[in-house]
């Protein structure tokens, strides 16, 4: 596919990153993956401003990526927990392949702070690409970019 024959504001990834495209929203979700619920348990770990970790955690709600509830600890008021809802869950390859990424590229000397492992067996999980038939995919040029069923035409110049 030319790269000119479509329209670039119909993109999948330019509208993803327009939810999860800014930093503080990619730590807000790992630390939910990491089971974190409250709003003060967000800021303790990550000890961003507060305007901004409520104007995350709602935009996270408006997309149907977090869900909010109401709770009350005995004599408080009533505060909110966010946790990922079944959108928010799809989530979790795109944090893991980051996560790994991270691990090879960026880690401590030492080796990486966490380790995603298998509930069930217990060995290290890692992100792959498969195709629909079970092929392994194992980089960029085993990836045929196609026209999809929502291309535009290209808006002449």
């Amino acid at each position: 596919m030319e790269r000119t024959s479509y329209q670039a504001s119909n993109c999948s990834i330019a509208r993803t990153l327009e939810v999860l495209g800014e930093k503080w929203t990619l730590l807000i979700m790992r630390e939910s993956f990491y089971g974190s619920t409250r709003f003060e348990q967000f800021h303790n770990i990550l000890n961003c401003p507060r305007n901004l970790l409520s104007e995350r955690l709602s935009k996270l709600v408006d997309e149907g990526i977090f869900e909010r509830s109401e709770y009350r600890e005995p004599g408080s008021r009533a505060r909110h927990e966010y946790r990922m809802t079944d959108t928010g869950r799809e989530l979790t390859t795109i944090l893991l392949a980051l996560q790994q990424w991270g691990d090879r590229h960026k880690a401590d000397v030492a080796g990486p702070p966490v380790v995603a492992r298998h509930a069930g067996c217990g060995k290290d999980v890692r992100v792959t690409l498969v195709c629909e038939c079970g092929h392994e995919v194992t980089g960029p040029d085993e990836v045929e970019i196609v026209d999809g069923p929502g291309l535009l035409p290209a808006v002449p110049a």
